[in-house]
């Protein structure tokens, strides 16, 4: 079962963050709307009550959402410097063809294709969106000994992990493990670009990377942060900038504890009928989860 249900990005406009990804990650509007205000309490982000929403879908069809939700953007807001949730990862069938097409949109390469050290199976690159969202679009050449990664179904396809800055990486592995019950995955030290960058590291500075699985699926990627990250500037009792929250699905819903908020049955692409909640995990992360 695949867990990674959603992500919802903060932008200043929904409608023309989500005309952008139709545009250039050919992905197709499936829902438009304002946020309920029992779904921002939900979120205990109550001033993104009724803020617009737009909820796409990938190429292929995958049941996997991107969710744009109207919010405003603080002026010392840099991203991959906070922690929180830093990227979201979607799977491509040929890196070299999306970067030619990322060429020619408004999406900054803030880095051209490149394999990962030590990881020749997956073979990424990353863009910066107009709201400053984080995007890598990843093609997979294999699985790794451990897990199956998905191979696209589509020449941009699903989001298929989601990238998380941690304060305390040992911290934030125990709540996932304790809180969602998911598993450690693989864990290594590598040289990681985008880190470097933002920090104005030396290029050859190692960084401590984790990822937690559910049986075969691995979605969750959990980096260790330097000690210059700060926390999120974020408009007051709004959803944090950049992207705000991860949703998963969960086979044992009624287990998990802490909601902000009961769950609550909802309607919608992201929900389908079935009962949600939202945690907080380390760092103030948001998630929200939806029984399975």
């Amino acid at each position: 079962m695949e867990l990674l249900r959603a992500a919802t990005l903060t932008v200043a406009d929904p409608e023309a963050a989500a005309a952008l990804y139709v545009e250039w990650l050919d992905y197709a509007v499936v829902e438009r709307g304002p946020v309920p205000a029992d779904l921002a309490a939900a979120w205990g982000c109550p001033a993104s009550a009724d803020r617009a929403s737009v909820v796409c879908r990938p190429a292929s069809g995958a049941d996997v959402f991107l969710r744009f939700v109207e919010g405003r953007t603080p002026a010392d807001y840099l991203p991959l410097r906070t922690y929180g949730w830093a990227a979201i990862e979607i799977c491509t069938q040929d890196t070299h063809a999306v970067n030619a097409r990322m060429e020619r949109s408004p999406f900054q390469i803030i880095g051209p294709p490149k394999e990962l050290d030590g990881l020749p199976a997956i073979f990424p690159m990353q863009v910066k969106g107009p709201d400053q969202e984080i995007v890598y679009l990843t093609q997979i050449r294999d699985n790794l000994p451990a897990y199956d990664l998905p191979r696209a179904g589509s020449l941009i396809d699903k989001l298929f992990i989601i990238v998380l800055a941690c304060s305390d990486l040992r911290a934030s592995l125990d709540w996932f493990e304790g809180q969602l019950r998911l598993s450690a995955g693989r864990s290594m030290d590598l040289v990681y670009t985008m880190i470097n960058a933002a920090f104005d590291l030396p290029a050859d500075t190692r960084h401590t990377l984790a990822t937690m699985v559910h049986g075969r699926d691995c979605f969750l990627e959990l980096d260790q942060y330097p000690d210059a990250t700060t926390a999120r500037p974020t408009e007051p009792g709004a959803l944090p900038p950049g992207i705000a929250i991860t949703t998963f699905r969960h086979p044992d819903f009624d287990a998990l504890k802490g909601w902000i908020t009961p769950p609550a049955a909802r309607e919608g692409a992201v929900y389908d009928g079935k009962r949600a909640g939202t945690l907080r995990a380390p760092d103030g992360t948001l998630v929200e989860v939806v029984e399975a």
